[in-house]
C-alpha cells in the first residue's frame, strides 16, 4: 500500500506489484471510523476489460477487502 498518487503506482508496478491487484481510492483519516473515510474513486480504477466500468470501486466484497487492508495500515 502507498499513500500519494501516480508516482506510486508507478512504484508498486515497478516493485513487481500486479495491475490488477491495483486500485485507487481517496482516504480521509479524519473521518476514520465513519462510513466516510474511504472513497472509493479514482482513474485507476476505470477498468472495462475487467468488468470495472467507472471510477469507482464497483465490486461490494472487493470494497470489503480494500477497507480491511487500509484499516490495519492507518491509525487515525
Amino acid at each position: 500500500m502507498t499513500i500519494g498518487g501516480a508516482d506510486e503506482e508507478k512504484e508498486l508496478l515497478l516493485d513487481g506489484s500486479n495491475q490488477d491487484a491495483l486500485w485507487g481510492i481517496n482516504l480521509y483519516p479524519d473521518n476514520h471510523g465513519s462510513a466516510g473515510w474511504l472513497e472509493y474513486d479514482s482513474m485507476i480504477d476505470l477498468r472495462p476489460r475487467t468488468g470495472n466500468r467507472t471510477r469507482l470501486v464497483e465490486d461490494p466484497a472487493l470494497r470489503d477487502r480494500i477497507a480491511t487492508v487500509v484499516g490495519r495500515s492507518v491509525t487515525p
